[in-house]
């Protein structure tokens, strides 16, 4: 449809008129109550590894080491229940650190301090791995269902694929981090979905904080931050061709985001600066092996073994050069793109950012797919490739800790040796060469949600809006947006001479891939 400065009107080829309060209300309901069902499945899934019985330690017993990987139920929050001084209840950080060997030391844990957090408060009650599981099972639940609302508002149904997707029963409850997926799907949220008057240099802002506390639990969305400073940068939704650019704006994402970061690490920092930096130190010294599930293992036997020092070295510092150059090539690929589509595609090269990530780091846990998997949401990715995606992460999902299990019982570790490891090389390949495809993909198609918020108090229903003339977001003086005030959207609701606001301001909503400035 196309909102006006006096109301909406219909639009041949458009969605006619938007839906009504209530019916978006049930939408959002029935993702919400999916999604929660969802999760319980998920919880039980992994809960199959827990108990009956206990050692001094707390430890599932009995046969845990088999049962893990045999019945497919492992999961990292039951594993490192051990090892990490979590059944100890130690604070995180503030007394560890490093030995020599890469063992974590005094508490510490492999990573962000805010998920170290979540880890502590987890174990508080708990006696038992299985009782750690529940906890954090429980604290983590509410940015599952979250992240569902958050999606349902943003692209309506087709938020069912988190809803009922396999990944959520696979990995909700494999590692912690449903909270950072929220984080990552609450920064769009703040872009284009929460009605309110912001200008874009003010939701810019509060997105870029959520980046950086997704950056303080697993990383990933700090990179998201350099697309969302080029969309602002390049006034976003009110580009237009040719026009100034906001570099003070583009700045003030950036700090924020880095703000953010420095002010939740410096506290850990200071308190035990070798135990918050050993969470980093571990990672960089982590070698490509068997379990890290990346195609450096697959794609470079026999090199690929961890006592082979010159082909580790060698990956410890090509793997994040490639990341990098990927990055790199998405946010140019998006400036590129911005030439046709009016506004630069921050989300798709948010997306395609992340399958390089995926792709060329030396680690690919399992639960990385729940991070994907809004994109496919919030992106009109063709179903069949999200189909072929989910299924190739089914086989690896699955395949993985079977072959797991083999290894461990005296198997060879070739694809020729048994239908598990051949599983782990379908899933591994298939989901690589998805991964090249997805990362062309998600820079050509459009979103599934409108690029410009709804304005704060517009019903649902189609009802008429206050003039855009009157949404004159920041003055030049303190929060300056002129982007928001002066951009065309504003020009053309004052219309001709005469006609004043009641001229038509277009402006494509809907899964429209442009925005309101023309394209060149």
């Amino acid at each position: 449809m196309i909102r006006t400065a006096v109301g909406t009107v219909p639009v041949p080829g458009s969605e006619a008129v938007a839906p009504p309060r209530r019916a978006t209300a049930l939408l959002l309901a029935v993702v919400v109550a999916l999604t929660g069902l969802t999760l319980v499945l998920g919880y039980v899934n992994k809960a199959r590894c827990t108990g009956p019985e206990f050692d001094a330690q707390g430890r599932s017993a009995p046969d845990y080491e088999n049962r893990k990987d045999l019945d497919v139920c492992y999961s990292d929050i039951q594993h490192l229940w051990i090892g990490r001084d979590i059944d100890e209840h130690v604070f995180p950080y503030v007394d560890g650190g490093i030995a020599a060997d890469g063992t974590l030391t005094g508490g510490t844990v492999e990573y962000p301090v805010l998920t170290g957090l979540i880890m502590w408060l987890a174990a508080l009650g708990a006696h038992t791995d299985a009782g750690f599981l529940l906890a954090s099972a429980l604290i983590m639940a509410p940015f599952g269902l979250a992240t569902g609302w958050l999606l349902g508002r943003l692209s309506r149904w087709r938020a069912l694929l988190w809803a009922l997707g396999p990944p959520l029963v696979l990995y909700a409850f494999h590692n912690w981090d449903l909270p950072v997926v929220a984080c990552a799907v609450g920064a769009v949220f703040v872009l284009h979905g929460m009605r309110s008057r912001w200008s874009l240099r003010r939701r810019g802002t509060v997105a870029a904080v959520l980046l950086g506390l997704g950056f303080a639990l697993k990383l990933y969305p700090g990179a998201f931050v350099l697309p969302l400073a080029l969309y602002v940068l390049t006034r976003g939704e009110d580009r237009v061709p040719g026009g100034r650019l906001d570099w003070w704006g583009a700045t003030r994402v950036a700090g924020a985001a880095a703000l953010t970061v420095v002010a939740v690490n410096l506290p850990f920092a200071v308190a035990g600066f070798d135990g918050w930096r050993a969470s980093f130190t571990f990672q960089q010294l982590r070698k490509v092996d068997f379990t890290t599930n990346s195609f450096w293992f697959w794609a470079f036997r026999p090199y690929s073994e961890p006592d082979d020092v010159a082909f580790q070295d060698l990956v410890s510092w090509l793997s994040p050069t490639l990341v990098v150059a990927s990055f790199l090539l998405a946010a140019g690929v998006g400036l590129w793109r911005m030439r046709r589509l009016g506004a630069y595609p921050w989300v798709a090269v948010s997306a395609a950012m992340l399958c390089g990530f995926l792709l060329l780091h030396k680690v690919h846990s399992p639960q990385y797919t729940l991070w994907l998997l809004p994109f496919f949401v919030l992106l009109r990715v063709p179903w069949g490739v999200v189909a072929g995606y989910l299924v190739a992460d089914v086989v690896m999902g699955i395949g993985i800790f079977r072959w797991l299990y083999d290894v461990r019982a005296g198997v060879d570790l070739e694809i020729t040796q048994g239908l598990a490891a051949q599983a782990v090389a379908v899933g591994v390949w298939g989901r690589a060469a998805l991964l090249v495809a997805l990362f062309v993909l998600f820079l050509r198609v459009p979103p599934t949600f409108p690029l410009r918020p709804p304005p704060r108090g517009e019903a649902d229903a189609a009802v008429p809006a206050e003039p855009a003339a009157a949404d004159t977001g920041d003055t030049d003086t303190g929060d300056t947006d002129t982007g928001d005030a002066g951009g065309p959207a504003a020009a053309i609701a004052a219309g001709p001479p005469g006609q004043g606001g009641a001229a038509q301001a277009r402006e494509p909503v809907g899964d429209q891939p442009g925005s309101a400035a023309a394209a060149p």
